[in-house]
């Protein structure tokens, strides 16, 4: 006797994966989340969208070695490796970039005139936990 199994195709699965909504929002924070840092953390180097050491709180400043410039290159690889996380391993990224958020708004707070910023920061902290929540279900392991 012949069993008959039906199976899905790739390109179904595909087709269904991509109209789940959590898909979508997963798709859509993955990328957001692998986009911004690498491009945040390359400007740190250039400075073509704001002046990037003006951010740093000065106690801050003070005890790390060399010029706010010079922290801001460390914050910029930082970032670079935190966006690459969230495009390779989004489970842990996303814990990643929250937690470097967190550490984004201390700064913040600690700097008076920057509360918008650290407000602001403190969705997209809500947004890269949302990630690695959605990354436990809807990431697949390469293997």
């Amino acid at each position: 006797m012949f069993s008959v199994t039906t199976s899905t195709s790739p390109a179904a699965r595909r087709r269904a994966a991509l109209a789940d909504p959590g898909y979508q929002a997963f798709v859509i924070l993955r990328t957001g989340f692998t986009v911004a840092p690498i491009l945040f953390g390359l400007d740190k180097f250039a400075n073509r969208l704001t002046d990037w050491p003006a951010y740093l709180a000065p106690w801050i400043d003070d005890i790390v070695p060399g010029s706010a410039q010079q922290a801001m290159y460390a914050v910029g690889v930082i970032e670079i490796v935190a966006g690459l996380a969230v495009a390779l391993a989004p489970r842990f990224g996303g814990w990643l970039v929250a937690g470097w958020l967190a550490g984004i708004i201390v700064n913040l707070l600690t700097i008076p005139g920057y509360y918008d910023v650290a407000l602001r920061d403190f969705g997209l902290l809500l947004g890269a936990v949302a990630l690695a929540r959605l990354a436990q279900r809807y990431h697949v392991q390469r293997h």
